[in-house]
């Protein structure tokens, strides 16, 4: 089973290439927002719980992340392998996956790190934010502390998977299909 963490700050083109490794190695996609999303709206008991701590201005406890993880695994038990977008976020997050998915008997094969410079990242953001309408890219100065979050909080989760040997960091400038090509050069050597 091909199971991939696909990394990057905000504007890398993690959802650009997720698309596409998706349909290449014909993955599940889990995104950790879609599934809070669907959950909170179906009113499932963990999107009930979820909500409770997002109306009070709260983080979403990793237990409740991983037990709707898990749920959304369950679901795909045919699956070829699984993409993970927007989880991990924290070293203790990682672990609370590798658990699950060691109970049935799998892991993380690689984690792809697309690298962008910051003033790469903030031209990107800059430009989608004008075809988007999406806020968030928009303001210079939110863009920034976007990125200053992901350098802070998130990008650690590399020393987690580097220690174990499946972080692979890849140059995230050049041609989408330059990209999609060393994204895969790794992934069919990993496999």
């Amino acid at each position: 089973m091909l199971n991939i963490l696909l990394f990057g700050p905000p504007g890398a083109g993690k959802g650009t290439q997720s698309e596409k490794l998706i349909a290449r190695y014909n993955l599940v996609h889990l995104s950790t927002g879609d599934i809070f999303r669907a959950n909170i709206k179906g009113a499932t008991e963990l999107g009930i719980l979820a909500k409770s701590y997002m109306d009070k201005g709260q983080l979403v406890p990793d237990e409740v992340t991983i037990r709707m993880l898990e749920s959304e695994v369950n679901k795909n038990p045919n699956a070829k392998g699984f993409i993970f977008d927007g989880f991990p976020r924290t070293q203790a997050q990682a672990e609370a996956l590798d658990n699950l998915l060691k109970s049935k008997s799998v892991s993380i094969t690689l984690m792809l790190a697309l690298e962008v410079e910051e003033e790469e990242l903030r031209k990107r953001l800059l430009l989608r934010g004008k075809d988007s309408g999406r806020p968030d890219d928009q303001n210079p100065d939110v863009i920034q502390k976007r990125i200053d979050v992901y350098n802070n909080e998130t990008s650690p989760v590399k020393h987690f998977y580097t220690s174990q040997g499946k972080y692979k960091g890849i140059n995230g400038i050049g041609e989408i299909e330059e990209i999609f090509n060393l994204l895969c050069v790794e992934i069919d050597s990993a496999k």
